[in-house]
C-alpha cells in the first residue's frame, strides 16, 4: 500500500541532503514518523498544513518498513501508519510538490 509523508521544503531539503531523517518536529516529539494513507492525506494536509505552500509529498510502499511500521488509532479511531525508526531516502518511491492555492492543497494525479 502506498503511504505518504508531507514535509515542509526545509525538512525535505535536509532529508535529501542527509539521506535519512528522524522526521519533522512533530515526529521527533511523538517518537515516531507520521504517515497517511491515500484516503487520509487530504485531511492531514488540511489539519496540519492549512494554507501552507512549499510542501513536498513523499510516497513510500508500506511493506518496505516491516515490523518497524505500526498501524495505530488516531483521528476518529482510524488506523494510521507510524514508523518507529529513521526514514531512509532510498526507501522513497517518489517526491512531488504539494502546492496550495490559498484554500486547499493540489495533490498530484493518482494520489487520491
Amino acid at each position: 500500500m502506498l503511504i505518504f509523508k508531507i514535509f515542509r521544503a526545509s525538512e525535505w531539503d535536509e532529508f535529501e541532503r542527509a539521506g535519512r531523517t528522524a522526521g519533522a518536529p512533530v515526529d521527533l516529539s511523538d517518537g515516531y514518523i507520521h504517515f497517511s494513507t491515500g484516503t487520509q492525506v487530504v485531511e492531514t494536509a488540511a489539519k496540519h498544513f492549512s494554507n501552507t505552500d512549499g510542501l513536498m509529498l513523499l510516497a513510500f510502499e508500506s511493506d518496505v518498513f516491516g515490523d518497524d511500521m505500526k498501524w495505530e488509532p488516531s483521528r476518529g479511531g482510524a488506523l494510521f501508519p507510524h514508523l518507529y525508526r529513521a526514514l531512509q531516502l532510498s526507501e522513497m518511491l517518489w517526491v512531488k510538490p504539494l502546492p496550495c492555492d490559498g484554500k486547499s492543497h493540489m495533490f498530484p494525479e493518482g494520489v487520491l
